[in-house]
């Protein structure tokens, strides 16, 4: 059995890196929201208060839309009638496209979360 030079039986092999490290102060936001850091709180805070911000204009919104209701309910006792009729037919309206509204804002808030996050 002939014996091999050890540097003949030598086999290279390339390909593309199983792990590419970012290039120093390379900025990754999700990298940073992954790791829980200051700026990665910093980032998802944002996005609740602005979510909190939506919702707190929809709650706004209602108050002022059913708010008064009690009080024109009290002013006009012999209309149990009306009272049905607004409460059945003329808040569904509002209430459909105030919900509406908020899940668009809702989605448009993360959507822009994600582009910050993702660099885009």
């Amino acid at each position: 059995m002939p014996h091999q030079d050890p540097a003949e039986r030598r086999v290279v092999v390339t390909g593309p890196p199983r792990r590419t490290r970012p290039a120093s102060g390379y900025y990754r936001p999700r990298t940073e929201i992954d790791e829980q850091t200051t700026l990665g709180h910093t980032y998802v805070r944002s996005l609740m208060r602005t979510q909190l911000r939506a919702s707190l204009a929809v709650f706004a919104f209602l108050g002022l839309l059913i708010g008064p209701l009690p009080l024109l309910f009290a002013a006009m006792p012999d209309a149990r009638r009306l009272e049905w009729l607004v409460l059945g037919f003329g808040l569904y309206a509002p209430l459909v496209l105030l919900a509406r509204w908020y899940v668009r804002r809702a989605e448009r808030n993360e959507q822009d979360f994600v582009r910050l996050v993702e660099d885009r």
